[in-house]
């Protein structure tokens, strides 16, 4: 995951603060060109960072993701991290030293209890 700073979290930030947006409004928040921001949103989309949401299909209006408010979270430690992408997936299932998996959480998804 290749970020442009300050763009790229400013975008985050803008989506987190004003919530789903479009472009031209993103621009304005951010203080960057709409060509710049329509050419990094389909990016950050592509990370996981963004959801590209309708009504219609071509529509540019976008939201953050669990995983965007994650990176806002680490925003501090991008430059320091060997691998920014793994940071804000956070811990995943791996195996113990005595054989037996070790259960981890993940951000953003509600308990099945919660569903009902």
């Amino acid at each position: 995951m290749k970020l442009r700073q300050p763009t790229d979290f400013l975008i985050l930030e803008a989506l987190e603060d004003k919530g789903r947006n479009v472009a031209t409004n993103l621009a304005s928040h951010t203080g960057k060109s709409r060509k710049n921001i329509n050419t990094r949103l389909p990016v950050l989309e592509d990370y996981g960072l963004v959801r590209k949401i309708g009504p219609a299909e071509r529509s540019g209006l976008y939201e953050i993701s669990a995983m965007g408010k994650a990176a806002l979270v680490y925003q501090d430690q991008y430059d320091e991290a060997d691998d920014f992408e793994a940071l804000i997936e956070g811990p995943t299932a791996s195996a113990g030293t005595d054989g037996e998996t070790q259960t981890s959480f993940a951000r953003g998804e509600p308990d099945s209890d919660d569903d009902e």
